[in-house]
Formats: structure tokens, sequence, C-alpha cells
């Protein structure tokens, strides 16, 4: 049976859906309406909260931290300055991901990190031969989410923080309402948001104070069906879905490398010690990737015409979808489609693919399966970069915003 969240007994009270999934162990909301749009909007539009407690949670002190972090990920975090948090990865020695998540410095010799799956294991694997301390908190921090425009205005009264001065990713310890606890300036949605960490014992009176300042704002509680469409807008993968992690795969070709996925931007290869994967990584870097991760933007006009063959109007998911699809090129299959959705704010029909590298630049005109009365079609499917969506307030900070 599901764990209950710290703040399960606000979101059952508020779920008149009745759809619940299970995330990590955890009771999860899909939707608090029979329909997600109110959330969504509220992410995009006002304010949404989403319990992010699901997320695993390490926290990892003792003077060896960083050296330890940074023999694992893929980031030297070494150089991560208090205050700061940063998005990540880390690799097995063949430099295939395990799993992606975020470090945030709290302190000198103080780290916490979150990942999609269980990683205590791998972590106590790799730490014998270094001066550090791994607790796994997942079950005893609670953690919102509140993103959206006006996450920043609802924010100013419950923390004495300057949030004018609070930069993207960027991490404080702080208290909301009296209710000690972390501010982080993080989120899975690609908008202005932050999330907010306290002990468990503290959740519901987090939910009611949040839910009390966020009330002249409109503040919206949200489900993961909300969430999926805005992290297929922002380009964000997800584990499972876009890609299985190395720990978990039942065969080599289900497995990725970071340079595959598009987080090449996050290793960091040169001026630092070895890191696990770094060997394979420094190789594929200079030979190039087999794959490739790309956005792809799917002809509306073509799914019209295509339904209106069958006297049919045009019709997709509600939901952000999460079954592959494969994709081609002239009638070959060059990769699949992990992952995708209905945009609401861009309207445009938006997938997450892996492809072929060499069909991976902007502008690549590609087809995608689409099945109509029980036939198989394709219909055109265009390369673009991700994020589909990026709002300058999702980084920009001070008084004006």
């Amino acid at each position: 049976m599901p764990y209950p969240s710290p703040f399960h007994e606000r979101t059952q009270a508020l779920c008149t859906s009745y759809r619940w999934k299970e995330w990590a162990g955890f009771y999860a909301v899909r939707s608090f309406d029979i329909c997600h749009d109110r959330e969504y909007n509220a992410f995009r539009q006002g304010a949404g909260v989403i319990d992010v407690t699901p997320l695993f949670k390490y926290d990892i002190t003792g003077p060896d931290a960083a050296a330890f972090l940074s023999r694992v990920m893929v980031r030297n975090i070494k150089k991560l300055r208090v205050g700061r948090v940063v998005y990540l990865c880390w690799c097995d020695d063949d430099g295939k991901i395990i799993d992606d998540g975020t470090c945030a410095r709290l302190d000198e010799n103080y780290y916490r990190v979150t990942a999609a799956g269980p990683t205590y294991h791998w972590f106590m694997k790799h730490a014998g031969p270094y001066d550090v301390r791994i607790e796994d908190t997942s079950h005893q921090l609670g953690a919102l989410a509140i993103q959206g425009p006006q996450s920043r205005n609802i924010l100013r009264n419950l923390t004495d923080l300057d949030l004018d001065e609070m930069r993207f990713f960027a991490a404080s310890d702080t208290s909301f309402a009296g209710i000690p606890g972390q501010l982080t300036r993080t989120g899975y949605t690609g908008d202005l948001g932050y999330e907010l960490w306290v002990k468990n014992e503290d959740g519901v009176k987090l939910w009611d104070a949040l839910m009390d300042a966020g009330k002249p704002y409109g503040i919206h509680p949200a489900g993961l069906d909300a969430l999926d469409i805005c992290r297929v807008e922002a380009g964000f993968i997800m584990q499972d879905v876009d890609y299985i992690g190395a720990l978990d795969a039942v065969i080599e070709s289900q497995k990725s490398t970071p340079y595959e996925l598009g987080l090449g931007w996050t290793v960091k290869l040169k001026d630092r010690e070895p890191f696990i994967g770094q060997v394979a990584l420094e190789r594929e870097h200079a030979e190039g990737s087999v794959w490739g991760f790309v956005g792809l933007e799917i002809s509306w006009e073509a799914i019209e015409e295509l339904f209106d063959g069958y006297g049919l109007p045009p019709h997709l998911p509600e939901q952000a979808w999460r079954d592959p699809i494969p994709v081609y090129h002239r009638g070959r299959q060059i990769g699949r489609a992990t992952s995708g959705a209905w945009a609401p704010i861009l309207k445009k029909n938006l997938a997450l693919a892996t492809i072929d590298s060499k069909y991976c630049q902007p502008g690549q005109q590609l087809e995608i399966e689409i099945t109509v009365e029980w036939e198989r079609k394709t219909v055109p499917a265009t390369v673009v970069k991700t994020p589909f969506y990026d709002p300058e307030r999702k980084k920009s900070y001070g008084p004006d915003v």
C-alpha cells in the first residue's frame, strides 16, 4: 500500500476526482478535478502547488562530501558554492545514465541530492574511501513545489528572504510563516517557481500557510497530469519514460548516455579528479554519439487532413502520452518519440524523441507514426530546439519582475 505524504490530509480532501497514482511508493494526485485544465492554467497563468514529497532525497554530509559527490556525479561538485543548486546526472562505468536529479549545497559540508529512483545503494557502494555520511531522508522531509508567474508574490508573504535577489537555482535556509525549512528556486514546469522543504511534522501547517497566502493570487493545488504537460513544454526528460536507468535496463540497447539525452552540457570532463564513467564519456565526446535527443513539432494541418479522410474530427490524447512512437525519415525508422503532449499555451502538438544523430539538426523534416481507425499512418514532424516554452521570468529576478 502506498504511503501518505505529509500533505495527504489536505490533498485527499481536495481531490474530488479520486484520480490517484503511486509515485515512488507514495499516494500522488493525478488531477484534483476531473479535467486537469485548471491546474495547468494555474502553473502557466497564476500559481499551482504540487506535492513533490515522493522525490528520493539524500542528505550527504562530512568533510569529504564534495569529493565523494564529484566522484559519482558527472559535474564537479567541489565548485558548487554554498546556497546554489545544480541539475546533474550520474552514470555507471560505461557512461550510461543511472539517474538524474539535483544537488543543493546547503552548508559548507552539507549537500542534498534529489533523485527519481532509489539511489542509496549506489551511493553507499562508492562511499567507502570517503569520510562522508549518507542519510536517506526521503520519508523524513516533505516538499511542495509552487510554480507559476505569481509564485514569487505569494512567497513574499511567507518568508523574510529577499526574493528579488534570489537567483535561479539558489537555495537557502528560511522559515515559512515561522515553519523552519529550506527554499530552492527550482521546479519541473520550466516556469518561475520554487520548492519548499520541511520536516514531515510541519507538512499540514505549511500547506495551510501557503494556501492562505496564495488566495489573493488564485493559487490552486495541482496534480501530475498538469505537471506532465508542463515538463514536456519545458523539454525535461523523465526516467522510465524518456530513458531507462542503466541499473534497470534489461538489455544494453535500452541504456543511454548523457550526450544521447541532450545532457552533454552537464558533463564536465576537464580540470577535475576522475569520476565514474569519465573514460567512456571522453571517448564518446571525441567520436560523437549514435543517438540524439530532440524536440518535434508535429504538423497539426496534416493531422486534420488525415482524420478528415476518415470523416472524423482530429483527436489527440487529453493527457501527455508516454508510449514510444516510431519516428521515420523517408519511410525508414530512425528513432522513437518517447513522450509528448498538446501544448495549450503554444497551440502546438509536441514530442520528445531519441533519433539517429544524423537527423538532429533543427529544421530537419521527419515523419511520426499516428494511428487512425486502427490503421497506421505517418504525419510530418519537424526537429526543433528545446525547451519549446521558455519564459523570461523563469530565470529573471528583481523587484520589477
